[in-house]
């Protein structure tokens, strides 16, 4: 589908009147199925997608920079040494999805993303498990919610101590 810019848009970056159009139609064009290989910015996706759990995307794409800001730019070091006092910042942050099991499940994240070393071999691993090219699908209803790459990724990413990193999580990476 194309908009008024003749940019071919996928229909869901189209169909949102209202105040958040710009933010929903800036992340398609600029974001959504783009190639990412820094750790950092894999760490971060990996961690909204699991905030996103249950909830609409565009929920955390309007919190995104608050979450930016309540999980120190998404740095896996500084995250991976929070403390129970964070998570109850954490927990008082309304500019964020305020869900224990999540903020727990993102620090554990980080913890297990820092003993693979550098973001950069968070990269790799996530990497690891890049499928193939296929063919584009031709309709929506086409696109799976797993794979059995993802299916893969998710079980090493929680063998590894991962959490919220299922296989719709793991396609989502992908």
């Amino acid at each position: 589908m194309s908009d008024d810019d003749a940019l071919v848009r996928c229909s869901w970056a189209t169909v949102r009147p209202g105040p958040d159009f710009d933010l929903y139609r800036n992340y398609h064009d600029q974001e959504w199925g783009r190639e990412v290989r820094d750790g950092v910015a894999l760490f971060e996706r990996m961690s909204l997608e699991a905030f996103q759990s249950g909830l609409s995307w565009l929920i955390i794409l309007r919190k995104r920079d608050n979450f930016r800001r309540a999980f120190a730019k998404f740095d896996v070091e500084r995250i991976a040494s929070y403390t129970d006092t964070d998570v109850q910042r954490l927990m008082a942050d309304e500019g964020i999805v305020r869900n224990r099991a999540k903020i727990e499940a993102t620090i554990a994240n980080a913890r297990a993303a820092a003993e693979l070393g550098t973001p950069a071999d968070l990269s790799e691993l996530l990497w690891s498990f890049a499928p193939s090219p296929r063919p584009r699908p031709a309709d929506p209803s086409e696109i799976p919610s797993a794979t059995a790459e993802s299916k893969a990724m998710a079980r090493e990413l929680k063998g590894r101590g991962f959490r919220f990193v299922g296989p719709t999580t793991a396609y989502a990476l992908m």
